[in-house]
């Protein structure tokens, strides 16, 4: 049996448990009906289907558990519902590219530079054993040559298609975020630390849109937003914030209320939804917008 057959047959078995658990037997049948369908053999015994179960767990992080009780095998989802949904986005990204042999006329990818994801592995095998890391560095808001950062590593975070390092700077104990794709030279010494700010490092970004750090000394607070009734479905459909409540939604408008800090990528945020949305309070953030739009509209005068 190819390659190409086993990872097919790994592909329809994992889509099939994603729309319900099934036992061995529907299983096979799934197997022996595509198998006529695409002209390939998929069926197997139960002793290969519990070694693909084995590859699946060991190749793509998907676990597939055998309700002994009920006689049937489904997707475990116990490590995390977001963990695991993204593992299964990933794997059927890379399914459809390793298995058509011509993509580059169907598929279109976004052009953009290296994200840093060469220092995934490293990093969390750093954060998992407490040991403090060091590497060079390059800020965005620093012309100056890269620095060399000692820190102690406790999340990774994504954020609109880019990682972060979230960790305790060793030179002012201040918790910071750091871009992946700024890193250089990363070291993983053996000189481990106690992660007794763990908590607070969780939390750091509970009460923050993206990965602007907040400002500590401040309260979160409560913003209400207008949306167009047609903006309105996308913030429904993937909301901003996880404190997002409605507030109104009619034919009309879409108002709904967060409650977080009030930092640049919120802002940035808000601007990049234009008309689509209005500032409802408080009072603070319509003049913050009024200003930006002020100073925008100053750029256009002849």
């Amino acid at each position: 049996m190819s390659k190409r057959e086993a990872i097919a047959r790994y592909s329809l078995i994992i889509n099939k448990l994603r729309r319900r658990p099934a036992s061995f037997e529907e299983i096979l049948d799934y197997l022996k009906a595509e198998s006529e369908i695409q002209s390939y053999n998929y069926v197997v015994s139960k002793r290969t289907f519990q070694r693909d179960l084995n590859d699946i767990r060991s190749l793509y992080g998907i676990e597939i558990t055998n309700d002994k009780r009920n006689n049937v095998y489904y997707l475990n989802q116990q490590e995390g519902t977001v963990i695991n949904e993204r593992i299964l986005e990933a794997y059927d990204t890379f399914n459809a590219l390793s298995l058509n042999d011509r993509i580059a006329e169907h598929i279109q990818f976004e052009k953009r530079s290296a994200l840093g994801t060469e220092h995934l592995f490293g990093l969390l095998h750093a954060i998992k054993n407490s040991v403090q890391i060091h590497f060079s560095y390059q800020s965005f808001t620093d012309n100056s040559k890269p620095s060399t950062r000692s820190v102690e590593p406790y999340l990774l975070k994504e954020y609109k298609g880019r990682w972060y390092l979230v960790a305790v700077d060793n030179k002012d104990k201040h918790i910071k975020s750091f871009a992946l794709d700024r890193f250089s030279d990363l070291e993983i010494t053996k000189s481990t630390f106690t992660k007794i700010r763990a908590s607070e490092v969780e939390h750091y970004y509970e009460n923050s849109f993206g990965i602007v750090g907040p400002n500590l000394k401040t309260s979160p607070e409560e913003i209400v937003l207008k949306f167009t009734p047609h903006q309105g479905k996308y913030i429904k459909s993937l909301p901003l914030h996880h404190s997002q409540i409605i507030l109104e939604d009619d034919e009309q408008s879409l108002v709904i209320r967060l409650k977080l800090h009030i930092t640049h990528d919120f802002v940035m945020e808000i601007l990049s939804h234009g008309a689509n949305v209005k500032v409802v309070s408080p009072v603070s953030l319509v003049n913050e917008m009024k200003r930006f739009y002020q100073e925008a509209l100053e750029q256009y005068h002849l």
